[in-house]
């Protein structure tokens, strides 16, 4: 009997979770005196969320007593998750005393979280003593930001490591007081320099940059590290893409590898940024970046290149509204064929590319087929509503939506004034506004407001999509009726 109490007990805490659970009741008292924690915003049918449980139990377990873990159902404590601006499942958060620090970028397995934990539970600026230190810190193949106090009480210490604080997630910070360093770098009294990784030295900018404001505020400081971190021509890598993207940015893709081949990296990087600073000299606005085509596969198929042979570099030009540009002429180690690409972009002539499938010939199914060349045609007609469905073909969920999806475009296919329509975003262009991070991903589209479409966050039965559109649509809908039952006559069942 005692054996089977023993058991039971053991089975109980095998089933205990090491991820905390907050509710709306406690939510902001419960982190707001935690130095450090990531919070998941999650939904119980989301097959994402789903995935991620067991590495993220996982992690919480390995983490304890160095830093929680915890998870909020948004179903159920729709108030927290509405604060907190989460559009999406899961949606993962790192808090700092109570406050946003920033988005969990991070891996998803457990190693990565983890690993990415880890370090985040450390100082944020670590303190530099010696010029051997000083030195390896410099050397790293990411850009070093150094902090030179002659006194730790000063006001400027402090807004640096408020700053150091605020970026810990992007950028490697350190500090130090040692007098030798101090006089080295030519700082009086207090400075900050920011380092750029030696193996990315040329001539065509400065090894490092200095802080010259007069007054240190962690604001100035941050605009100061943003500014200039990435210099006119960085290495877009998986670490850092997340910050070069969302800008107006040319890329050159070929085989870069500064592990193995330094030299050869460095060399059609020189030429890109030889072009890249004649135009910025000329005070045009435009980001640059070079990036390995092999870890960069996807992004060539997205501009319908082809990365596998050549060794000359590829050149796409993505900008901030998500419109893209290709260069058709062949990269010359001169440089001339990039001019030519660059002023005729600057200039207006460059027609921009687009990749989508063929227009379907006939469209007259109860679920309209968008592709990239009549999307804009279906979607942003302005007198229509529209559900649009994004999906893979490969897609589990997506399959399984697929029928409940078209019973629901049969019931409103006499509806005038709306539209069920779906998308492959693996074979299309998923056009600006929209973003795509998973699959189905479903928006709506209302009428007179093509700019500001919502992402359906409801329940995938057609009952589930009836509802929302009864409460969103701009005119009350025109359904199919169902087809009356006829009924029984006396007799009918007898023999």
């Amino acid at each position: 009997m005692l054996t089977l109490i023993f058991l039971a007990v053991l089975a109980g805490l095998s089933r205990a979770s090491d991820v905390l659970e907050f509710t709306d009741d406690d939510f902001d008292s419960s982190i707001e005196h935690l130095e450090l924690i990531l919070v998941e915003f999650y939904a119980p049918w989301c097959g994402h969320c789903k995935r991620l449980a067991p590495e993220y139990e996982a992690a919480a377990t390995r983490l304890k007593g160095i830093v929680p873990l915890a998870k909020v159902d948004c179903t159920a404590h729709s108030k927290t998750c509405s604060k907190y601006g989460v559009n999406g499942y899961p949606t993962l958060k790192i808090f700092r005393g109570g406050e946003v620090s920033g988005p969990y970028d991070g891996p998803r397995s457990a190693d990565g979280i983890v690993t990415f934990l880890k370090k985040q539970a450390g100082p944020a600026s670590v303190e530099i003593t010696t010029e051997v230190e000083f030195e390896k810190f410099i050397a790293d193949k990411d850009a070093s930001i150094v902090g030179f106090f002659a006194d730790k009480q000063s006001p400027a210490y402090t807004e640096f490591q408020n700053a150091a604080s605020d970026l810990r997630e992007n950028y490697r910070f350190a500090h130090t007081s040692l007098e030798a360093l101090l006089q080295s770098q030519g700082v009086d009294g207090d400075g900050v320099i920011l380092f750029r990784p030696p193996r990315l030295s040329n001539k065509f900018e400065d090894a490092s940059v200095k802080f010259s404001e007069e007054k240190f505020t962690k604001n100035k400081l941050k605009t100061f590290i943003k500014d200039s971190v990435f210099g006119i021509c960085p290495h877009m890598t998986d670490d850092n893409k997340d910050q070069l993207r969302g800008k107006d940015l040319l890329v050159a893709y070929y085989d870069v590898d500064y592990d193995k081949n330094p030299k050869g990296s460095n060399y059609w990087r020189n030429r890109v940024m030889k072009v890249a600073k004649s135009f910025l000299d000329q005070g045009k606005e435009l980001s640059f970046a070079v990036a390995g085509r092999q870890s960069f596969g996807h992004d060539l198929a997205e501009f319908g290149l082809d990365g596998a042979q050549g060794e000359l570099p590829l050149v796409a030009l993505r900008t901030a509204t998500g419109d893209k540009y290709v260069m058709t002429e062949e990269f010359t180690r001169d440089g001339k064929a990039l001019e030519r690409f660059l002023q005729d972009y600057f200039d207006g002539k460059l027609k921009r590319y687009l990749k989508s499938e063929p227009i379907p010939e006939n469209n007259d199914g109860p679920v309209k087929i968008l592709v990239a060349e009549n999307f804009d045609a279906i979607v942003n007609d302005d007198s229509k509503d529209v559900l649009i469905e994004f999906y893979a073909p490969w897609c589990g969920h997506c399959k399984s939506l697929e029928p409940k999806y078209t019973e629901l475009g049969e019931k409103l296919a006499n509806d005038p004034n709306v539209v069920i329509a779906k998308m492959d975003a693996t074979a299309n262009d998923v056009p600006s506004p929209y973003e795509v991070a998973g699959f189905p991903t479903i928006y709506f589209s209302p009428a007179g407001s093509k700019m500001q479409p919502k992402k359906y966050e409801g329940g995938r039965e057609v009952s589930d999509f009836v509802s929302y559109l009864k409460r969103e649509a701009s005119n009350p809908l025109v359904m199919q009726e169902e087809p009356k039952k006829k009924k029984k006559k006396q007799g009918d069942d007898e023999l």
